[in-house]
């Protein structure tokens, strides 16, 4: 199990790292139209070939895999960090602010996810610019993804609250703040940290749900949602199948994830 974790880990290494100088180890951009060559199949100009509009594969399925990889993690990190706060702060008054954000928290986790997620976007304007759709993408997925981990946090919180050395530490003269965040919070870094790992390949799954639906990623920019768009016709596959990349490479990136979610889980 080592070295498939070692294996996963330099695999990412790899991809991130194709991904993020991808400007300057490929000759066109994402949105380039190479109009003499429409549906191409692969060459050694076009590795995976063109789509219908004539723009290379490759590099789309580059610039694609950069959104996620960039963005997936820094919503991880958003959600990460909503649910030490209100997980936290519940945990540590316990109480009737304990009941209260809970019973918020339960009745958040009760509606289905996704569809939520759906509908605040949908609400939302959809006729903006790549970058702007990029953003409320992944804003939605910090914003809405942290009551899992909420319920995580403030149990170990209320755990730790009643444990011997926060005890003491109340005893000399902590309180308040000062006893949360300078004896509570750098016990629960194991806690957030498989959190964040949790939901980094979940958001990515996620965003990848949104763009089959037309509520990610606007175009012309890439994602893997609207990369995968394009298997929903099997009639166009039969006679393509270099287009199964971006599939191959989705699920070899998310099983990456979460096989170094289990070496966090077991350092743990």
């Amino acid at each position: 199990m080592k070295g498939a974790r070692l294996a996963a880990i330099v695999f990412l290494m790899v991809v991130g790292g194709a991904c993020v100088f991808a400007d300057l180890l490929l000759p066109a951009s994402y949105a380039h139209q190479f109009r003499d060559e429409p549906n191409a199949a692969p060459s050694s100009q076009h590795l995976l070939g063109t789509d219908d509009l004539g723009r290379d594969r490759f590099v789309r399925v580059l610039y694609g895999t950069r959104v996620s990889l960039l963005l997936a993690p820094a919503a991880a990190f958003v959600a990460s960090l909503l649910a030490a706060l209100i997980g936290g702060v519940a945990g540590f008054a316990g109480g009737w602010v304990q009941k209260g954000v809970m019973a918020a928290t339960d009745l958040f986790l009760s509606l289905p996810w996704l569809f939520l997620l759906i509908t605040v976007r949908a609400v939302l304007p959809l006729n903006v610019s790549p970058l702007i759709s990029v953003a409320i993408t992944f804003a939605l997925l910090g914003c809405l993804g942290w009551a899992a981990a909420a319920r995580v946090v403030c149990a170990d919180t209320t755990s730790l609250r009643e444990s011997d050395f926060v005890l003491l530490a109340r005893a000399s003269g902590s309180g308040g703040w000062r006893l949360l965040w300078r004896h509570i919070v750098p016990n629960l870094q194991s806690v957030l940290l498989a959190q964040f790992w949790i939901a980094v390949p979940a958001f990515i799954l996620t965003e990848a749900n949104l763009g089959m639906l037309g509520l990610g990623v606007a175009e012309p920019l890439p994602s893997w949602g609207s990369l995968l768009r394009e298997l929903q016709s099997y009639s166009v596959l039969s006679g393509q199948p270099w287009q199964f990349v971006p599939l191959i490479l989705f699920i070899l990136v998310v099983s990456s994830f979460h096989l170094l979610l289990l070496k966090q889980e077991w350092s743990a």
